[in-house]
């Protein structure tokens, strides 16, 4: 299971540090693409964490993704 941290700009302008995980993927270049495929659709979602709750993003919602290599501060 790979995952990586995602800075999320919403369009009101605010940012969001969250991780996304995905099972049966090693590559962090793929879970990237499938979280940015995913918010492309026109009624995408992604189920992330921030910290210990459970936050759900959609993809309407979102102006920009940010991937942290190593990870942001949660």
């Amino acid at each position: 299971m790979a995952d990586v941290v995602l800075r999320v700009r919403l369009i009101t302008g605010d940012s969001l540090d969250v991780a996304y995980e995905e099972a049966g993927a090693s590559d962090p270049g793929e879970v990237a693409e499938h979280a940015i495929t995913a918010l492309a659709a026109d009624s995408g979602m992604i189920r992330t964490r921030h910290g210990d709750r459970v936050v759900i993003l959609y993809g309407r919602g979102v102006a920009a993704l940010e991937l942290a290599p190593r990870g942001a501060v949660l």
